[in-house]
């Protein structure tokens, strides 16, 4: 082949390379977020530090944990397992621990049993809630409503608008929990996985449910 062939042919090889590695990062946006991109980290909401009785539990699994720049908590509607509306203030009275999730992101599926067993460790109290909803849009909700169904006692939630997990700081980042008082207040975040039935999320709760 002549200097000029090779060259041709070199160049078309780049082009179709080009075009695979477009189309790969098209599908991975498409599987990860249902057409939905999560905000890269600088897009993230401005956060506090923690107040100093809550900061002592940031440590360990929970290290990234942080507080909100407004512990007001969204006027957000989402749907229970039979389709009726929920909002986090439906909670209130209740320390509540509001994990948002999705079958896509691994993280999300490998934090989930320590939820599970966090609910667990409190089911004999009515003033403490584990609510984990579902990022996932119609083509996996049936996936997401098995994978919950296989982390009792946890019930099942879901956001079909794939909004709720952009209204905190994560901007759209999985997992996102998201850690609220009696009054329904906001009082700490953290984004990415952590072991939440490890001793810092216990003694986090236990701190919680103590204020009365």
């Amino acid at each position: 082949m002549s200097g000029s062939g090779r060259t041709w042919a070199g160049v078309a090889t780049f082009a179709v390379i080009g075009v695979i590695g477009v189309g790969a990062a098209l599908l991975y946006v498409n599987q990860k977020g249902g057409g939905k991109e999560s905000a890269p980290p600088a897009a993230q909401a401005p956060v506090h530090a923690l107040e100093p009785q809550l900061a002592a539990f940031a440590k360990g699994s929970l290290a990234a944990l942080q507080a909100p720049a407004s512990p007001t908590a969204p006027d957000y509607v989402f749907k229970t397992a039979d389709g009726a509306d929920v909002r986090l203030a439906d909670f209130a009275g209740k320390v509540t621990v509001v994990n948002l999730w999705a079958t896509w992101c691994a993280p999300c599926k490998i934090e989930m049993p320590t939820l599970a067993a966090l609910a667990d460790h409190y089911k004999a109290r009515d003033d403490f809630a584990v609510v984990a909803v579902s990022m996932d849009l119609d083509k996996t909700a049936d996936e997401a409503r098995a994978f919950i169904a296989e982390n009792a006692p946890l019930d099942f939630y879901i956001d079909p608008k794939f909004q709720l997990a952009f209204e905190f700081p994560g901007k759209g980042a999985m997992p996102q929990t998201i850690v609220m008082d009696r009054q329904g207040r906001v009082r700490a975040v953290l984004t990415g996985e952590a072991d939440w039935a490890g001793p810092e999320a216990r003694a986090l709760i236990d701190h919680l449910l103590a204020e009365g």
